[in-house]
């Protein structure tokens, strides 16, 4: 089966994530907040690296409930500075806590991301790599650009991948 990278025996949580959620519309706040932490630790490593300590993630910082982690304390973010389970970088851990502030914010006030993220993007980017390199980088910040497509919103697969049109 062609995928848009070749399946590594190696790597089977990218392959996991590969066939059964990138490409997948997935709008849900929960999941869009994970993918949100996940993506920020990301930046400068491996996606591999995080899906590794992606169970390691979901523990420290409270199954990526919005409301448990915006409501962190300096002891809380001092435990996720020492866990060794989590990729311990400072400003990632502040943006992760201070997003889920934010996220709270906007849920108090009758909003939800995926409304936000629906009415900028209302139907999804499917784009037509024949490749892995045609993939686009992308013009929006590039920072938020990983959750769109973790998120289904801009779709990258290549053009042969069978996961390309796939919804479940």
């Amino acid at each position: 089966m062609k995928r848009c990278f070749p399946k590594n025996d190696d790597a089977p949580l990218l392959t996991k994530y590969h066939d059964h959620e990138w490409g997948k519309l997935n709008l849900n706040e929960h999941y869009l907040y994970e993918m949100m932490v996940l993506e920020s630790f990301q930046s400068g490593l491996s996606w591999q690296l995080v899906l590794d300590k992606r169970e390691n993630f979901r523990q420290a910082f409270a199954g990526f409930n919005v409301e448990r982690v915006a409501k962190f304390t300096s002891n809380q973010r001092k435990q996720l500075l020492e866990n060794r389970g989590i990729i311990r970088n400072q400003r990632k851990i502040d943006a992760a806590i201070n997003n889920a502030r934010v996220m709270t914010k906007m849920h108090r006030e009758g909003h939800q991301l995926c409304t936000v993220l629906t009415t900028l993007i209302p139907q999804p980017i499917i784009n037509h790599p024949q490749q892995f390199t045609d993939i686009p980088t992308p013009v929006l910040a590039v920072a938020f650009a990983p959750v769109l497509k973790a998120a289904s919103l801009i779709n990258d697969h290549i053009e042969d991948c069978p996961f390309k049109y796939t919804t479940t």
